[in-house]
């Protein structure tokens, strides 16, 4: 598995937007200044986010965005998987149950159960306010 660009530049954009909020809303140009990143391209992860209720949206003068939760309330997790889709390390666990006509007779599929549950638990247990907090053990 492999974070993109669009899912790394999603957290920092969350992340910048939960720092400054406090302000009001949150401009993308100021947050693509602030994070050195095309005003364009946080724009279609900005609509991601929105449509999947984590970002609030005001058009005009002083429009912008705010999260619609407090920071402590996303999980890192939840941000991937809105901009990623499936956080699975391997495409046969990307359905339950898994689809794969293999599965029953799969001696590996324990391994990358394994590797799902530990992402999985990882980036759940980290939320933007431990982000911002710095508050993640490794």
């Amino acid at each position: 598995m492999k974070i993109s660009t669009k899912g790394r530049y999603a957290l920092r954009m969350m992340v910048d937007i939960a720092e400054h909020q406090k302000d009001g809303y949150v401009t993308l140009k100021d947050v693509a200044m602030r994070q050195d990143i095309s005003k364009k391209y946080l724009e279609q992860i900005a609509l991601h986010l929105s449509q999947a209720g984590m970002l609030r949206a005001i058009r005009g003068y002083q429009g912008g965005y705010m999260l619609t939760k407090p920071a402590r309330a996303y999980t890192v997790n939840d941000i991937l998987q809105v901009v990623e889709g499936s956080m699975s390390p391997v495409t046969c666990l990307e359905q339950t149950p898994n689809q794969c006509g293999r599965c029953d007779a799969c001696k590996t599929l324990v391994v990358w159960e394994g590797l799902q549950k530990l992402i999985t638990d990882y980036l759940t247990g980290i939320t933007l306010e431990d982000v911002i907090e710095r508050r993640i053990e490794s």
